[in-house]
């Protein structure tokens, strides 16, 4: 490495290491834009957490694979508490799914819930891709890797379309594959103090999973996370609707249904978001219905109702 690739090497580090102060102690969070800060909420009860959990729309298989693992990592505590000799545990996990499963929602309640069971110091989420994992030059990325860690020590690190670590086809210049290695000696470290979730694509995840010889073996479960039919599309759009203070017509659900029926199920299909979108769209085409007809934006009873019309309208939209 010459003078001006050690000094570039040098700023940079500089860098990185200012914005992740900038977000460890809240200097300037201006600063930090490569370094989200950590998701921290209050501290909630285990049941809290967990009733969380349950009320989520769908996942059937999912809550039981998570209720499987969390039963079996407190019989394990508790064998500790009394003085037995446990097997090696692992709580790093894989969430296999497309966009819009549920899997960043259902990591983040899983950090809390390792944070009130007492397994990990905080229960907090940090989440990171390629990007803030994978550096510019050897050696940088297994630095880079190294602050991802230590920011998520007492809590999750959830690497979001993990499989971008390991692509397909010629690695010429790619570092995916030292942040992978720097992963596989953390998770090994700070086994008693960090939870990794790698999620991603189903495919593409068994191709990061078997691109280095211990790293499937560090994870604990595989879990798929499967699209959402067309009825649970529905109660999420009402669920969306609810919060945002808006609700649907009676000829709404006939829509709503019909559309999610219809949409193109292809692997880069939005799920959740997909309905997110819908209802956004339904909302734009619900302010032009009312500016166009007099009298309806000052009723209380219509600026708040979306009609099968506006469903029908936005549905459109996103077809073109």
């Amino acid at each position: 490495m010459g003078p001006r690739d050690r000094l570039r090497k040098a700023a940079l580090d500089a860098g990185e290491l200012a914005r992740e102060t900038a977000v460890r102690f809240g200097v300037d969070k201006r600063l930090a834009p490569l370094l989200p800060e950590p998701t921290r909420t209050p501290k909630r009860t285990f049941d809290e957490v967990k009733a969380d959990l349950d009320s989520l729309i769908g996942l059937g298989d999912v809550k039981e694979q998570v209720e499987t693992h969390l039963a079996f990592l407190e019989v394990q505590r508790e064998r500790s508490r009394q003085g037995f000799d446990n097997i090696t545990l692992t709580h790093h996990l894989a969430f296999l799914g497309n966009p819009g499963t549920g899997k960043t929602t259902v990591a983040r309640l899983l950090a809390e819930l390792y944070g009130a069971m007492g397994l990990l110091e905080i229960g907090h989420l940090v989440e990171v891709d390629r990007a803030g994992l994978v550096g510019q030059y050897v050696g940088h990325t297994a630095a880079r890797t190294g602050r991802a860690v230590r920011r998520a020590l007492g809590g999750v690190l959830f690497i979001d379309e993990a499989y971008a670590l390991t692509p397909v086809g010629p690695r010429n210049g790619d570092f995916g594959t030292e942040a992978i290695e720097t992963l596989v000696k953390r998770m090994e470290d700070h086994r008693d103090n960090l939870v990794v979730i790698a999620a991603g694509y189903p495919q593409l995840m068994g191709h990061f999973l078997e691109s280095n010889p211990g790293l499937r073996s560090r994870f604990a479960r595989e879990i798929t996370f499967p699209d959402y039919a067309a009825t649970e599309l529905v109660q999420i759009a009402h669920k969306m609707a609810g919060d945002a203070s808006y609700t649907f017509a009676d000829d709404a659900d006939p829509v709503l249904e019909a559309t999610f029926e219809t949409a193109r199920r292809s692997p880069s299909f939005g799920n959740a978001r997909f309905a997110r979108r819908l209802f956004e769209q339904a909302i734009e085409q619900q302010a032009v219905r009312l500016a166009t007809t007099p009298g309806l934006r000052t009723d209380p009873s219509q600026v708040s109702l979306l009609t099968g019309a506006d469903l029908k309208a936005a549905a459109t939209i996103i077809g073109r």
